[in-house]
């Protein structure tokens, strides 16, 4: 088939694994290989986790909210529909501390596992040098 549709209201959200931060996983439930793409939810104080990765650039377009997000040793404040362009080795993290939810799009290239649950503890530490639960310093209270 030449194309898959994924219409909003019949996709499946759920929390991350270790930040429980509300997701869609729109390429698993689209099929696609050649690109991982997912919907995130921050809500106030909420982060993703702070990671890297081996080979996967990573897009990220704020589409709803202020957008915070740490790149290396610089945050960033992102307004809706400003895009953003990550290499694979940098690590990033975003978070909110705002009083309003975030909705971001995030798309990598080439797509590599993300899943937590399923990754040794060499890779877990490769992808998450502060372990996959640190929070940024402001929302580390």
């Amino acid at each position: 088939m030449a194309y898959r549709l994924l219409p909003a209201g019949d996709a499946f959200w759920r929390p991350s694994n270790q930040m429980g931060v509300s997701n869609t996983d729109l390429s698993k439930q689209l099929e696609a290989r050649a690109l991982a793409a997912r919907l995130w939810r921050l809500t106030p104080q909420q982060a993703s986790t702070r990671h890297r990765h081996r080979q996967q650039e990573e897009l990220y377009v704020l589409l709803e909210g202020t957008g915070r997000v740490r790149v290396g040793d610089d945050v960033l404040t992102l307004d809706p529909l400003s895009a953003l362009i990550v290499e694979s080795d940098t690590v990033r993290q975003l978070f909110n501390d705002t009083d309003a939810d975030q909705l971001w799009l995030v798309v990598g290239a080439p797509p590599e596992l993300a899943n937590t649950l399923e990754m040794t503890a060499d890779e877990l530490a490769f992808l998450y040098p502060d372990g996959p639960q640190a929070l940024p310093p402001e929302l580390d209270q």
